[in-house]
């Protein structure tokens, strides 16, 4: 049995992988800021498989060392990681942006995951063995106006990817960067500070990817043959045609 852990697993992506592995007999550490939700989707998947949570911010290093050295020792041993916790905060230009959530962003989607990151890759050395899964954005792939920072911090996650994989394929540790474009999670309800009608706006007139996809993608990377690394995985709706370019009916 494999030990998972997936950051930002009480919603969208992180909740739909969590939901499909349990389902293929991972052991799950979940990860979360709402503990009521870990407990909730704890209480579930413990009926299929073990599950442990932790509650912690990622962008908190203190809660990020402190969380991890409380696993108990038959989840310390980390077989995958899948960084999946992040964050998008408004669509204003440069000049406009919020410092508040430019911090947001760059603390969650790029120091957050390095955080977390360091307290896995040591033991995954030691043992030789082990699969990274960053979830980056086909945001990273071309930059787009009024959302520069967005882009700056998951370009950087396809950036700490690829110097992932040069220092620890050698260890025998696998490292997939997985680049979503629009999914229709909470993601736009976040970025435009709760505003539903206008994150709904985000998702009309064509049929976005699901969280259950990316699911489906990040399952079939981590279950692939031993011999087999995904390296590098886009994926569009079938409406997308770049990341400023969805075809609305």
């Amino acid at each position: 049995m494999k030990t998972t852990l997936i950051t930002g697993a009480t919603s969208g992506i992180g909740k739909a992988t969590a939901y499909l592995l349990a389902q293929q007999n991972h052991r799950l550490i979940l990860c979360g800021r709402n503990e009521e939700v870990l407990e909730t989707i704890k209480n579930e998947l413990s009926k299929e498989t073990e599950v442990w949570t932790l509650k912690f911010d990622v962008r908190d290093r203190n809660q990020v060392e402190t969380a991890f050295a409380n696993l108990p020792d038959d989840f310390k041993n980390i077989d995958i990681l899948i960084n999946n916790a992040g964050n998008a905060h408004g669509l204003e230009s440069l000049a406009e942006g919020s410092v508040d959530d430019w911090d947001a962003m760059m603390d969650g989607n790029v120091k957050g995951l390095l955080y977390v990151s360091k307290q896995v890759i040591p033991q995954m050395k030691a043992r030789n063995s082990g699969h990274i899964v960053n979830i980056s954005s086909v945001a990273a792939r071309q930059t787009y106006a009024n959302g520069v920072v967005y882009c700056a911090s998951k370009k950087a996650v396809d950036v700490i990817s690829e110097g992932m994989r040069i220092e620890l394929t050698e260890f025998g540790i696998k490292v997939t960067n997985i680049q979503p474009g629009a999914v229709e999670t909470d993601f736009s309800k976040v970025r435009f500070k709760g505003d539903e009608d206008r994150a709904a706006t985000v998702y009309a007139g064509y049929e976005a990817l699901k969280a259950e996809d990316i699911a489906d993608a990040i399952s079939y990377c981590v279950n692939a043959p031993d011999r087999v690394s995904i390296a590098d995985l886009c994926i569009y709706p079938k409406a997308q045609a770049e990341p400023r370019m969805i075809y609305k009916k």
